[in-house]
């Protein structure tokens, strides 16, 4: 069926569009509220609960009061666990036996967009069966259970607590971090009064940039989207590494002490190859933006490897079907099914550091046998109602460029799922021709769309 509101990763847009303003996400919250109602089979007097838990974008508290009065008028009781990554409310959903997570966050977006997504009270992302349910009463009139029947709300004073004990306890129990200088960038997102409070009760000397939000500055320049702005912290603090998460903490990258970064791939490959020498490590899933590089590296370990389509939504979908503990993406997004239900940047960052810690070495001795072919992707700006799939120009650069790389490359066209963005991808062995083909595709896009305007 086709969603109408819903992506692959909840409702997202910019903040006072059609989806992302009170009324609209009000009548989300009632119509998630009264689905959960219909479903929770609970004992006579009790009313399903959910978590709320938000970056820090200044739309966050504007939405928040919007989405509790929606579950309240749905006869739903609400815990408020007001910033916190979107990974600790997978968490503390899991942890307090709750109905039901949502998370108010745009991830890696500016400021001016924002988004709300669910989760299931197992920690995982909410099944497609009960979102296409939540869609379409969605646009049914909205009303208001009893007085006597409404939701409350409350607000949970040590979430963050209890999740800066939760991502110490995925750190081996006889590792610690001493003698680490670490430069943190928590991109003055939701993790900017816990990631440091981590890595520091772990034993590391902590050296936090991006962790002063003021509402607007989330991913500005900075966290993992920006790795540049980390760099620049660890050169100038002479740390040992750094570490950089995204605006809601679901993402990592990493940078060594000379300056070089580690992106999702590299990490994940640090990762594996740890558990494969532990003999704990059945397959390793990735997607179709995984360098093929790093496939050939998974190879190499003996290990299998798929590819799912790109988001960490379809990872962890393919990570159910095989039996897997272990997936990710170049983004950054890491997916340890033995330590969380979902990826987790500090969680995934401490797999990293344990696995150094446990004889891996450095970050560029664990990446030793890693040879990356050069990859070029460029994002190219749609309208929304572009079809640029049977466009005979666009398909006519892509069957050009593949010709022109051979078995020597790749070619991925994929748009975001997030963005109206249609992303361009090319990789092969040489990179200048990589670049050189990369920049006509997207040429060749840009061209099409200024046709139809």
């Amino acid at each position: 069926m086709a969603r109408k509101y819903f992506g692959t990763d909840g409702v997202r847009g910019r903040v006072g569009d059609s989806t992302i303003t009170p009324d609209f996400v009000m009548r989300l919250g009632f119509a998630a509220g009264v689905t959960l109602v219909a479903r929770e089979q609970l004992p006579r007097g009790e009313r399903p609960a959910i978590l709320i838990g938000k970056d820090t974008r200044i739309s966050g508290y504007m939405l928040e009061a919007a989405l509790e009065a929606g579950f309240a008028a749905a006869g739903v009781d609400v815990m408020l666990a007001g910033p916190v990554p979107t990974p600790a409310v997978a968490y503390l959903t899991r942890a307090l036996r709750l109905q039901a997570g949502v998370v108010i966050s745009a991830s890696h977006n500016p400021y001016y967009d924002n988004g709300i997504k669910f989760f299931s009270a197992h920690g995982t992302k909410l099944p497609d069966a009960v979102e296409e349910e939540i869609e379409a009463r969605v646009d049914q009139p909205m009303g208001c259970a009893e007085s006597a029947n409404l939701g409350k709300a409350r607000r949970i004073g040590d979430a963050a607590g209890r999740y800066v004990e939760f991502c110490k306890s995925t750190f081996p129990n006889e590792l610690d971090l001493r003698g680490l200088k670490i430069a943190l960038d928590c991109a003055n997102g939701a993790a900017y009064h816990i990631a440091p409070n981590v890595f520091h009760e772990l034993g590391a000397e902590v050296v936090a940039v991006g962790v002063e939000p003021n509402g607007l500055n989330i991913n500005d320049r900075c966290g993992a989207t920006s790795p540049e702005s980390l760099r620049d912290a660890v050169l100038a603090n002479e740390a040992d590494m750094g570490i950089a998460l995204d605006g809601d903490g679901d993402r990592v990258m990493m940078v060594d002490g000379a300056g070089a970064i580690y992106d999702g791939d590299k990490l994940l490959y640090v990762i594996a190859a740890a558990r494969k020498a532990k003999g704990c490590l059945d397959g390793v899933v990735g997607t179709l933006m995984s360098n093929l590089g790093f496939e050939h590296a998974i190879g190499r370990l003996g290990v299998p490897f798929a590819r799912a389509q790109v988001g960490d939504r379809y990872v962890l979908e393919m990570l159910y079907e095989r039996g897997w503990k272990l997936g990710g993406e170049n983004s950054g997004h890491i997916i340890c099914l033995d330590k969380h239900t979902t990826g987790d940047g500090i969680v995934s960052a401490l797999q990293v550091l344990a696995a150094l810690k446990q004889g891996a070495g450095t970050l560029a001795q664990a990446c030793s046998d890693l040879d990356f072919y050069p990859q070029r992707l460029i994002n190219v700006r749609l309208p929304a109602d572009f079809d640029w799939r049977s466009h005979e120009g666009i398909e006519s650069a892509r069957k050009e460029a593949e010709v022109c790389l051979g078995s020597r490359g790749r070619v991925l066209l994929r748009p975001s799922g997030t963005e109206p963005l249609l992303r361009v991808m090319v990789e092969g062995q040489d990179g200048v021709e990589v670049e050189r083909l990369a920049r006509g595709i997207a040429e060749r896009i840009e061209g099409a769309v200024g046709a139809v305007r």
